[in-house]
């Protein structure tokens, strides 16, 4: 204790001092400290909280991730599946327009083939009509004969029967 004395120590100011901190913590304590303490506490569990709700999101955006992807590749499929399908179905189109079209153009052909031989008839007709009636003339002539209807006939006959084309 003297040793305390002669560094200056003054007992009666030294447990006043001790008094006045126990009574400032004390109060600081009840007041202060507990209502911070308690804000603290209660912002560590909501931090907590906010974290499992932070995984709970992580999981439930995984799943929509995978269930969106899913999603798409069955989008994918059913789009590919129908591109098919087109296809096939244009292919098909295409088949049956070019038998459509082969079908009129032969068609159109046997037509012009029908017109054509038609026609060859009827210039054949015409031009054994012209050639009997030049051989009649040119028979007249050189004969100096008039021929009657039925001299006619026959040389006609006799030249168209030559000509056979």
């Amino acid at each position: 204790m003297d040793v305390l004395t002669k560094f200056g120590v003054n007992w009666p100011a030294f447990i006043a001092q001790v008094l006045i901190v126990l009574v400032v913590y004390t109060v600081l304590k009840k007041y202060a400290f507990g209502p911070v303490l308690a804000m603290l506490e209660q912002r560590r569990s909501r931090i907590e909280e906010g974290e499992k709700e932070l995984v709970k999101i992580r999981e439930q955006l995984e799943q929509a991730d995978y269930r969106v992807k899913a999603m798409l590749d069955e989008a994918n499929a059913k789009a590919e599946r129908l591109i098919g399908e087109a296809r096939e179905s244009a292919s098909a189109l295409r088949e049956q327009k070019t038998q459509e079209a082969i079908s009129e153009a032969e068609k159109i052909v046997a037509k012009a083939k029908e017109a054509s031989k038609l026609e060859h008839e009827r210039l054949l007709g015409e031009l054994k009509r012209d050639f009997g009636r030049l051989v009649v003339e040119t028979t007249g002539k050189v004969t100096g004969k008039v021929l009657d209807e039925k001299d006619q006939s026959r040389i006609n006959q006799e030249a168209v029967g030559q000509l056979a084309i």
